[in-house]
């Protein structure tokens, strides 16, 4: 979020001005589409003006009916509608503009959608699919890598799994450390008791991780998926899960959806916009041409195989 006048940015930490896109928040409308809506006044130190109006509705010929759900990356808002996913630039977030979209016959009705780094995975209504979307204006669809499901509703990268909600299939985990290639991990629903499961997002706490998972009818669950005594290499990078349903909290209604704040080990997104301060002095982080270099040489991907052999993309 942006910095209050209580902190201010080190200019000789070369850190970067906070782009105007983390002014708004992003909300999906069935009808409307994309609604920008203006949140500053939430951090003016201000109490007495904190009432949010929309600044502005985009939705040009009904590109974007159907909306349901969206993610930002970067200066990129990943939209999910009738259009399949359609990917609008809010570089200029009160001028939002659509610069390419991925529809049928390779998505049919997606629900959801998650960004890691290259890659958006999405779920429809057929099971979870990949796009690379190192270019975000030209996405490429991974049509190799799919992982069929019936009842997905939501989903959550995080590093080397993805975490999918699925309705009467409980939590669905897939390994999506090579995107190219993702697989089924385990089917958990905790010997039936998650049966409804309609919203993920998952997080850490001390030396483990856990799955906050919004089941519908059930209400909120927390499912431990790693721990210092039933993980091995629990404090490696991203080691293998063993899901307990460790709690359940009943509530009024139905839980369908958990919301979730900006990870915080995060310092820049994926257009290269700072999104913390540094602590140190000298310590901004790379900007995104500077992340490219790692990746990417003359507009073309390289990677590096077992055996140091460098490999280039046509």
């Amino acid at each position: 979020m942006p910095i209050d006048a209580r902190r201010k940015v080190r200019p000789e930490n070369q850190e970067q001005p906070w782009h105007p896109l983390y002014s708004y928040a992003y909300v999906t409308d069935l009808y409307e589409g994309l609604i920008v809506v203006d949140v500053m006044n939430l951090v003016d130190a201000d109490p007495r003006n904190n009432f949010l109006e929309r600044a502005v509705t985009f939705n040009p010929n009904g590109v974007l009916n159907g909306a349901v759900n969206l993610v930002i990356a970067g200066n990129y808002v990943y939209i999910c509608c009738d259009r399949g996913i359609v990917i609008v630039s809010v570089d200029d977030p009160l001028k939002p503009r659509v610069v390419a979209e991925v529809g049928a016959p390779f998505l049919k009705r997606p629900k959801a959608v998650a960004v890691q780094f290259r890659y958006a995975f999405v779920v429809d209504e057929e099971g979870v699919k990949v796009i690379d979307v190192t270019a975000p204006m030209m996405p490429n669809v991974v049509k190799a890598s799919a992982v069929p499901l019936a009842g997905g509703r939501d989903i959550y990268v995080a590093r080397t799994y993805a975490y999918v909600a699925a309705g009467t299939q409980g939590l669905v985990i897939i390994d999506v450390e090579n995107p190219e290639a993702i697989k089924l991990e385990k089917i958990f629903t905790a010997d039936g008791k998650i049966n409804d499961a309609h919203g993920v997002k998952v997080a850490s706490t001390n030396a483990s991780l856990f799955a906050y998972v919004a089941d519908g009818k059930n209400g909120l669950r927390v499912i431990q998926l790693t721990s210092p005594k039933t993980t091995p290499g629990y404090l490696g990078f991203s080691p293998k899960p063993f899901p307990q349903l460790i709690a359940t909290r009943k509530l009024p209604g139905k839980a369908l959806a958990i919301s979730k704040p900006m990870d915080r080990d995060r310092a820049v997104d994926e257009s290269g916009n700072q999104v913390s301060i540094f602590g140190r002095l000298g310590s901004r982080p790379f900007t995104l041409a500077e992340m490219q270099k790692l990746y990417l040489k003359n507009g073309k991907l390289w990677t590096v195989t077992d055996e140091g052999q460098v490999v280039w993309s046509k």
